[in-house]
């Protein structure tokens, strides 16, 4: 079942960025969604499967 996520949504990824961080914000969501790391700000694209099989958990949920 596929989980709620939505824009501005701060989630923790299993495996760290190279800049060190496990941290990353939901910037676009649909079948495929843009998430920036909080660590450098890279932004990155990921299919909707690759993202859920990424998480971990979910930090903090937008405010909407």
């Amino acid at each position: 079942m596929p989980k709620n996520l939505e824009v501005g949504d701060i989630v923790k990824l299993k495996k760290k960025h190279p800049c060190g961080s496990y941290d990353w914000e939901i910037l676009r969501v649909g079948a495929d969604f843009r998430i920036k790391c909080i660590g450098c700000e890279r932004q990155v694209w990921l299919t909707r499967r690759d993202l859920e099989k990424r998480i971990k958990k979910i930090i903090r949920e937008s405010d909407k």
